[in-house]
């Protein structure tokens, strides 16, 4: 796959150097000639024009010869000086456009793009963009893989989603290290953003080239007798499921709360008010695409159809947050006590070290500091054994975060449950902050998503423990920026009818833009390519 970061480029400027080297070359020998044809009619000329039978006529051509022969001379040097001319006047404009060019290496090209004021503010808007075409095409891909039953249907597009997903990594990874100012060079800067709007731009036309396959294989403009029917009734079916999980969520979420401390359920606050918010806005945007389906409007059915799947899709992530938050602080729970231990043997071998020896983590601190970070770990180690056993709730994640993060500056690798530990607090961490950004995407900015990105990429396996550290506090990070920008954000405007019908949260979470129609599997050429006009 061609590089974003050389896609685009014009053409290296070799080829005008070889004309003006031949343009060079051929005054050359133009004057050559004109030097050399003169001396040959001089030597020659006699025998040639006239012989032993004409020597007059030899005479008056070696007469014409010498009284033109400074004339011959002065035509070949002017050749020369116009040949010299050309070549340093195209020496010199060549290097004038280099100067102002960009290009890192022998490929050097002109600096015509936007300033980086506005380069950066592009490529900050294309990666939010990306990033909801990726989630959009996510879901409604997993509407049409339930009915679908050839899986070498589907395949294309989850191979097309794939591929865009691995370029928008890139671009997010490329974002990273331009803030933390990775190149430093202004030149290389501007690159670097321009290569983070080509991986975006690439992710899109990767979406958009299989959206119109993907419309085929959806049906949606058969009507209720074919596509659209078929959708509609996965929908309605996921739909129900749901409305019964929800009451199930709420009641665990009520337990979560009698059985742990406040803090260990803050992540998952209003998640079941939220879920039915959004499926009371799926029922209504159902009910119309049935009427629409009805009445022959298939284009129409099928936006309402399509919003409606993202409100479901919306409901489910919150559901799946309370339930996978409910199976994380069990299995929290359970890891304490041995995390507690692990790590009381890791303070134990460090302290027994001698100074300057000892396992390759802390070899090399100095024994000062190692008995300061022996004695902190020490001291917090005892703090979490003290809140576990006095019977009150705790937060079982915060428990494991004290521990792992107050032992690594001392551990040796002797206690192989704190990378586990580490790998459970991250993974909670990453999964909570990826449900705010896909239920609140039309407020989240990003920076947010820059950080997730991040996060998400150094929990891949095999995540040494100090990553899996750096996952867990850029993934928390990531949601304090994105909840700062949905207060910045607010609540979008409704009527009340609106706001019952759950229209308030559609907005925000992205699902009904304000204009235009609901978003679909594709880019930003094809998302919008269904349903008319919103009704809000």
């Amino acid at each position: 796959m061609t590089s974003s970061l050389i896609r685009g480029r014009p053409r290296r400027g070799g080829s005008h150097i070889r004309a003006r080297v031949v343009h060079a070359l051929v005054g050359g020998l133009i004057g050559v000639a004109w030097l050399v044809l003169p001396a040959v009619t001089v030597l020659g000329g006699g025998a040639v024009a006239g012989g032993a039978d004409r020597p007059v006529a030899g005479a008056v051509a070696q007469r014409e010869g010498e009284g033109t022969s400074d004339f011959d001379l002065v035509l070949p040097v002017l050749a020369v000086v116009a040949a010299a001319v050309v070549g340093g006047y195209g020496f010199l404009r060549r290097r004038r456009r280099a100067r102002g060019r960009t290009t890192p290496g022998a490929a050097p090209v002109e600096a015509t793009g936007p300033p980086a004021g506005k380069l950066d503010e592009r490529a900050r808007a294309l990666l939010v963009e990306a990033d909801d075409w990726v989630r959009v095409s996510t879901e409604e891909l997993g509407f049409v893989a339930e009915k679908v039953e050839d899986a070498e249907l589907v395949e294309p597009f989850a191979r097309a989603l794939r591929e865009a997903r691995a370029e928008l990594a890139v671009a997010f990874r490329m974002r990273w290290q331009y803030e933390g100012g990775v190149p430093e060079e202004d030149a290389a800067r501007q690159h670097a953003l321009a290569g983070i709007v080509g991986r975006c731009e690439e992710a899109g036309r990767l979406l958009d080239a299989q959206a119109a396959a993907f419309d085929q294989v959806r049906g949606l403009e058969e009507g209720l007798g074919g596509g659209l029917g078929r959708a509609l009734a996965v929908a309605e079916v996921r739909f129900r499921e749901l409305t019964g999980r929800t009451g199930r969520a709420g009641a665990a979420l009520r337990e979560l709360g009698e059985r742990y401390a406040p803090s260990a359920t803050t992540a998952v606050a209003g998640h079941v008010e939220q879920a039915k918010d959004r499926l009371v806005f799926a029922t209504t945007r159902l009910n119309q695409a049935r009427q629409a389906a009805d009445s022959g409007d298939h284009e129409r059915a099928a936006g309402r159809l399509r919003a409606a799947e993202g409100a479901i899709s919306q409901a489910a992530v919150f559901i799946d947050g309370v339930e996978r938050l409910a199976d994380v602080l069990a299995r929290a729970a359970t890891m304490v006590p041995a995390a507690l231990t692990g790590g009381e043997a890791e303070i134990a071998g460090a302290r027994g070290s001698p100074p300057g020896a000892g396992a390759p983590s802390y070899s090399s601190i100095p024994p000062g500091e190692l008995r300061a970070r022996v004695t902190h770990a020490d001291l917090a180690l005892a703090g979490v054994r003290e809140e576990l056993t006095s019977g009150r709730p705790y937060d079982p994640l915060d428990l494991l975060r004290r521990i792992v993060r107050t032992v690594s500056p001392v551990a040796a690798g002797r206690a192989g449950v704190l990378p586990a530990a580490a790998r459970l607090c991250a993974r909670a961490a990453v999964a909570g902050t990826d449900d705010v950004v896909a239920t609140h995407r039309a407020a989240v900015g990003s920076e947010p998503r820059t950080h997730l990105a991040e996060a998400r990429r150094l929990l891949a396996p095999p995540a040494p423990l100090a990553d899996l550290l750096s996952a867990d506090t850029l993934a928390r990070q990531a949601q304090d920026l994105a909840e700062q920008n949905i207060r910045l954000h607010g609540h979008p405007t409704a009527t009340p009818a609106e706001t019952t019908h759950g229209l308030t949260g559609a907005l925000l979470g992205g699902i009904q833009p304000t204009t235009g129609s609901p978003a679909s599997y594709g880019g930003p050429h094809t998302r919008h390519r269904r349903g008319g006009t919103p009704d809000t």
